[in-house]
């Protein structure tokens, strides 16, 4: 393969990457805690979009179960996204006849 074509290659996969970056951008994942009884909905892109607190577990005497419920809750929907962003991933590559696991540089 010559200079060109890898450029020309480099160049497809950059737009490619940016089109999944700009779709899964708006594509919603969920985590929660406690059974569900937190529950965050975020993009892949990180942005909170919602959460949902069930009322049996707002107690005014005990604030940090909540506080815990909440950290759990979003830290499951982060991971979700990251490995929805890394199947995405591996996807477009393999369709592109690059190894899964290259590290890009962008």
């Amino acid at each position: 393969m010559n200079i060109a074509q890898m450029m020309k290659q480099a160049q497809v996969m950059q737009e490619r990457m940016a089109e999944m970056q700009d779709r899964l951008s708006d594509t919603e994942v969920t985590g929660s805690a406690g059974g569900g009884l937190v529950t965050v909905v975020m993009t892949c892109a990180q942005t909170m979009r919602k959460i949902t607190i069930d009322p049996s577990v707002i107690n005014p005497n005990d604030g940090e179960t909540l506080e815990d419920l909440i950290i759990v809750a979003v830290n499951s929907a982060v991971e979700t996204g990251k490995a929805r962003m890394e199947e995405e991933t591996k996807q477009m590559m393999a369709g592109m006849g690059l190894p899964a696991g290259m590290k890009l540089p962008f």
